[in-house]
């Protein structure tokens, strides 16, 4: 039968093209003028400069985000795909000068600032979608998300304090060190998941509703242990660590216990969407600067104000959809080509053993979290089948491992070794768990 191109598949195709040439345009213009043979622009224009370089990013970005939508994978893993493709993992390895030309040092300083108020945004919108009133069944949801964390927190610390010298930063401590990357392991992308589990059609199960439960708890107490963890790096003594990390509690106890009921009444009493959605906003950067000012990152102040926003507010909800469209459409794909910029496979270069260690932690981080999850929903009563579907969807680690990576890299946890197969991991594991699990379906 011949395959019929509907509409929106064409305006989808002619988009991408003309957007290509749009770009494309703008570079033969950009290269023609410094040459000196027209002086339509200035190669020194800080501004064009940047502006290119994000029409750039968001070109292939969204470009392989649509690649992988039609291969039946998350649109995200694309665009996570499309930003290593522009550092030197593929761009700056084969063409070196244009990555030099395309990121000088005063567009990546510029990228970096918007690509922070970018996570900014998201991470207040993730800790939206935190629901902890529709946890069902809390022993079951307890005992896989223990297995689902504990498993791969132990297997990553073990790995970590085995291969120090291969993957610490010069900074950090061993315990730190040890921790952050275990931590790292255990986490699962609730972003991701749920995007999945739509597209699964899983979304209302039993399997569906018990991973989205442990991946929302699981996020809230990793941010929650990153915190103490980030309390202690970066103080000059141990007193001073002691105070970020007493700072830490109480910035926590104070948004239990005062900031989620204030925020609840402000969402009560403002008639205003567009006031109210300012007001929020606001509030969420506000808290991450304050955070910034305690000696953690300011990630932490965005995701802990989102929790506190009362997400079961119809006008909540409303004010997130509309904050999503630009954030993960514009400003998300900024951090994705932050990421690719610092990640470099060239980094594993010849040594058989660096390979052999990227292999071990991407299997380790594999087989704990499945076993970990699986095992642990199996034996809190669920068939099987269903176990080993919650062990596959717990394996998708996606934006939350590259955002706490980024957050190690920046503190000196990890070094660029470090980073780079955190990135492997978290493109593999995302990878391959729609696949895993429509054969599990079949």
């Amino acid at each position: 039968m011949t395959s019929v191109t509907t509409p929106p598949q064409r305006r989808s195709r002619w988009g991408m093209a003309v957007g290509l040439l749009m770009v494309a345009g703008a570079v033969a213009t950009w290269v023609w003028g410094m040459d000196g043979r027209a002086g339509a622009t200035k190669p020194t224009d800080p501004i064009a400069r940047f502006l290119l370089a994000v029409a750039v990013i968001l070109l292939l970005s969204h470009a392989c985000g649509e690649l992988m939508r039609r291969a039946k994978q998350s649109a995200v893993l694309g665009e996570i795909i499309g930003g290593v493709l522009l550092g030197p993992s593929a761009l700056g390895l084969l063409w070196p000068e244009a990555t030099a030309w395309l990121f000088p040092p005063a567009v990546l300083s510029s990228l970096t600032t918007a690509a922070q108020l970018g996570l900014v945004v998201f991470m207040f919108l993730l800790g939206c979608e935190l629901r902890f009133d529709r946890v069902e069944r809390p022993r079951t949801v307890g005992i896989s998300l223990l297995g689902s964390m504990g498993l791969p927190f132990v297997a990553g610390s073990g790995i970590a304090l085995a291969a120090t010298p291969m993957l610490a930063g010069e900074s950090a401590s061993t315990t730190s060190y040890a921790l952050f990357f275990g931590l790292a392991l255990a986490v699962t992308a609730l972003p991701v998941l749920a995007r999945i589990l739509v597209e699964l059609k899983l979304d209302g199960t039993r399997v569906g509703t018990l991973a989205l439960s442990c991946a929302a708890i699981g996020d809230g107490i990793a941010w929650l242990v990153l915190t103490l963890i980030l309390a202690g790096v970066g103080a000059a003594s141990g007193g001073e660590a002691l105070q970020t990390a007493g700072l830490a509690v109480a910035l926590v106890s104070a948004t239990l216990l005062c900031l989620r009921p204030a925020l609840t009444a402000l969402v009560a009493r403002i008639r205003s969407e567009q006031l109210l959605m300012v007001s929020l906003v606001v509030g969420a950067i506000a808290f991450s600067a304050l955070t910034q000012a305690i000696n953690l990152h300011p990630l932490i102040g965005a995701f802990l104000f989102g929790a506190s926003v009362p997400s079961d507010s119809p006008v909540v909800l409303r004010i997130r959809r509309q904050l999503e469209g630009f954030t993960l459409t514009i400003l998300l794909p900024l951090f994705f080509a932050g990421v690719g910029l610092v990640t470099s496979v060239g980094l594993l270069g010849n040594d058989m053993g660096q390979w052999l260690l990227c292999g071990a932690i991407l299997l380790a981080a594999q087989v704990t979290k499945f076993i970990g999850a699986g095992g642990g929903a199996f034996l809190a009563g669920l068939p099987k089948r269903e176990a080993l579907q919650v062990g596959t969807l717990m394996n998708c680690r996606g934006v939350t491992e590259l955002v706490i990576a980024s957050v190690g890299l920046q503190y000196g946890l990890i070094n660029q070794l470090g980073f780079t197969i955190l990135v492997v991991v978290a493109v593999i594991t995302t990878a391959v768990t729609a696949p895993l699990m429509r054969r599990l379906l079949a």
